[in-house]
């Protein structure tokens, strides 16, 4: 009891000196508290032991009080670091007022994606007709059919029927053209101070959603080194080999495109027959996906490529229709665009 009193007394008298505001109040505080101090541990000190008793007494009981002291300092240097970090983060938060609001599912979880939202989700058409084709009617027609044919001869070679590796790989091409012909678009309206006809949104919105594709088949195929490579050199010169042919020919770039959502159907057909005889298994269908297209929570692979496929139906659709457009002499920006789709 006494050395939890004297202890008190000491760390009362310990803080009244710390808070002092200036030099001379807390000499005056420490002139006024040594000798107090001194005759308490004398007092306390010198009972049964004595002086023999005292020195070890008066050491352990100012290492208590000094660690005491150090753990106070340390909580509130902590402290004062925890605020200084969240002022900084709110500072830079509030500065530029760019910050996410809160988004939720229907069913009132929190929105787990940052690379799409949900008013951009949609239910995919699976009533479109997946057996249309443009039958080649002239010069330019026929090289189109031909070139992607041609094309697709070392995809059947390398891939054989791993469809799951063709898909992402034809991804990463499919995502290009809409890309390049919004940009050009976009460049061209600039110049000219026109008006695009919705166009440019159009083509952008292909290249997202065939990049999307491309993010659901990574879940599902993890790609090796050498397919890494294999894209990165594929990219390369489809993109500027398809620069310089939207530059030269509006109308040939999107047949081309149009004849390769063409074989992406039949890729993709290919695809849910093997999945169906149980060469493929079915397995379940990756959380982004389900949010995407606003997939059954128990939807499956078979799913996904279902409405992949109708995608690309539709993307076949629209580039034929472009292409149509240009051999018709007149511009895209002259026809409504296929806007509200994805």
């Amino acid at each position: 009891m006494k050395h939890s009193a004297f202890s008190s007394v000491v760390l009362r008298a310990l803080i009244n000196g710390r808070n002092n505001c200036n030099r001379s109040g807390t000499a005056v505080a420490t002139a006024t508290v040594m000798p107090f101090m001194a005759a308490e541990m004398s007092r306390h000190c010198a009972g049964a032991g004595g002086l023999k008793r005292g020195f070890p007494c008066w050491k352990r009981m100012m290492a208590s009080e000094s660690l005491r002291s150090s753990v106070e300092a340390n909580s509130t240097e902590k402290k004062e670091e925890e605020k200084k970090s969240e002022g900084n983060s709110l500072v830079a938060s509030s500065y530029w007022g760019i910050s996410r609001q809160k988004v939720t599912r229907e069913d009132g979880t929190e929105w787990p994606w940052n690379c799409f939202m949900p008013w951009e989700t949609y239910h995919s058409n699976l009533s479109i007709d997946l057996t249309k084709h443009h039958v080649p009617k002239n010069f330019l027609d026929k090289v189109a059919y031909r070139t992607v044919k041609l094309i697709r001869i070392p995809t059947d070679v390398f891939f054989k029927r791993q469809y799951g590796c063709r898909a992402m790989m034809l991804e990463t091409v499919a995502a290009v053209p809409g890309m390049v012909g919004g940009m050009l678009l976009h460049l061209r309206s600039l110049r000219r101070f026109q008006h695009s006809g919705g166009w440019i949104k159009a083509l952008l919105e292909e290249a997202e959603n065939e990049r999307m594709h491309l993010m659901t088949m990574v879940e599902l195929v993890k790609p090796k080194w050498y397919e890494r490579i294999l894209v990165l050199v594929v990219q390369g010169v489809f993109f500027n080999a398809f620069f310089a042919l939207y530059l030269l020919s509006p109308k040939l770039a999107h047949r081309v495109v149009g004849y390769l959502e063409e074989e992406a159907i039949h890729s993709y057909t290919e695809f849910l027959r093997d999945l169906e005889s149980g060469a493929i298994e079915n397995v379940p269908a990756p959380a982004i996906a389900i949010d995407y297209w606003r997939l059954p929570k128990d939807a499956k692979l078979k799913d996904v490529i279902t409405v992949i496929r109708a995608d690309e139906a539709h993307h076949r659709d629209v580039n034929h229709f472009a292409s149509d457009i240009h051999f018709q002499g007149k511009e895209l920006r002259d026809a409504p665009a296929p806007i509200g789709y994805h």
